[in-house]
Parts: structure tokens; sequence; C-alpha cells
């Protein structure tokens, strides 16, 4: 991100994706690991109700942002394969910034929404979440009163905002998948097999994470193969963003190389 920054010749669409992408998944991790990582070293794993309610909303808000950015990079490579000529015009970099912008408004939508009603339930009997963070499913079950219509319609919104996500990138790799075939020149249809490959393996990383996690049914032997799967989604997946697209790009790659010899070595620039 501070390579991006710093160089002017990396301010385009496809780095602005880049930051606000690594940025969110940051954030994103950061709502849980700091209070999880006190906790792994004491007996004392405690959480207050307000923090509680924070970290969920701060989960929901930057993990649906992820998914929304991650959206509008399918567009934007389908603008860039099927309307190549045109996509200067059809796009612009102030314009790829709001449409960043609103997918963060659009995951605290997600996130407000889906944090007030589980805390508008009323909790008895047990209070400790057996989960290493707050999260639906462990605070659903702490609730009584008016729990599956709650359950139903708080899943029904994340389903949707994930699938309509899914079908609007689906949607943009049938357009491009149909594109490439006509793109006369071999090394063209390289460079867009090049455009799409990191971006969607980030799509089916988060999508398979996120679908294992949220559409899994649940057993009773469950417990330890979500949590498992939860802390690997939300501790190592961040780290791929900036790696796949970053060793991917020899441009990016050879500015960050510079950048490094010129700060620690000036003399073998």
């Amino acid at each position: 991100m501070t390579t991006i920054w710093r160089e002017p010749t990396l301010h385009t669409p496809m780095y602005l994706f880049l930051c606000a992408l690594s940025f969110s998944k940051l954030l994103y991790t950061f709502a849980v690991i700091p209070c999880m990582l006190p906790n792994l070293l004491s007996n004392d794993c405690n959480i207050s109700f307000m923090a509680c309610a924070s970290q969920m909303f701060f989960s929901f808000t930057f993990g649906f942002t992820h998914s929304f950015l991650l959206t509008i990079m399918g567009y934007d490579c389908y603008v860039a394969i099927c309307h190549p000529l045109c996509y200067n015009v059809l796009t612009s970099l102030s314009g790829w910034a709001c449409l960043v912008a609103w997918s963060g408004v659009g995951g605290s939508v997600v996130g407000l929404v889906v944090t007030t009603a589980i805390f508008q339930l009323t909790f008895c009997g047990s209070n400790e979440i057996h989960y290493f963070g707050c999260h639906m499913p462990p605070l659903l079950k702490l609730a009584c009163g008016g729990i599956p219509a709650l359950a139903i319609g708080m899943g029904l919104v994340c389903i949707s905002a994930l699938l309509g996500c899914g079908l609007l990138i689906l949607l943009s790799y049938a357009f491009i998948v149909a594109t490439i075939p006509r793109i006369p020149s071999a090394e063209d249809q390289h460079k867009a097999f090049s455009t799409c490959a990191s971006h969607l393996t980030m799509v089916i990383v988060h999508s398979g994470f996120a679908s294992v996690i949220y559409l899994k049914p649940k057993g009773p032997q469950s417990l330890e193969g979500d949590t498992l799967m939860g802390i690997t989604y939300r501790v190592l997946t961040p780290f791929l963003s900036p790696v796949v697209f970053s060793l991917r790009n020899k441009e990016l790659k050879n500015i960050m190389r510079k950048t490094f010899l010129s700060k620690f070595y000036p003399s073998s620039i």
C-alpha cells in the first residue's frame, strides 16, 4: 500500500482496488485477532457486551466490503477485456473511488443490520461463547425467544448479499470467457487470462471459505471444524490478497524492488 501511495504511475483503478482490498482485509483481521491473542495466554477470556457487539459489527462490515470490492474488480476485468478501447471512457479513477466508497457503505449497512438484530435478542442461561470471537451462530445459541425467525432472516440477508456478488462476478466472467477466444493475438489472450487469474484466485478462496462457514449444515460435531475454518479464514486469507496480486505483477514487483533498494542501499541505484 505504501509503494502504491508513493508511486504516481501506480495511481490506476487496479492498484486502487488492490489497496482497498488489502485495507479491508487488514481491518477485518484486526476486528478479532488483537482480542483473541491475549485470551490465548490467559485463563480469563472475557469480553464485554459492547465490545462483543462492536467486534461483530466490524467483522461483518469489512467481510462484506471485501465481497463488494471483489465484485467491482470483476466488472473492471470485464471492461478491460471486453471493451479495451472504451476503457478510459467507461471508467475513471474518481468513479472507481466512489464505487470503493460505496462498497464500504454497503458493508457497514449489512454489519449494522445484522448486529442490531442479534443484540435486540434477550440472552439467558450461559454467557460462554464457544468460539474465538463474537460470531452470529454461537450468539444465537445463547439467546432465548424469537430465534428461528431471526436466524432465518439474518441468514437470508447474508446469503442474498453473497449470492448477489457471486452472480455478478459469474456474469462478468461469462462475458470474459466468450470474448477471449475472439482475441486474435495469442499474447493478448495470455495477457487477458493473466489479468483475471489473480482476481479469480481471490474470489475462489474468499467464496469457498465463506460458503463453508455460513452455508455448511451445522451438526453437533461441527464446532471444532467451524472454529478451525474460521481462524484460518480470518488469519491466513488476508495475507493472500497482496501476495497473489503483487507476486503476479511484474510492474509492482520492479517498483517495490526499486523502492526498497533506494531506501536501504542508495548506492546500488
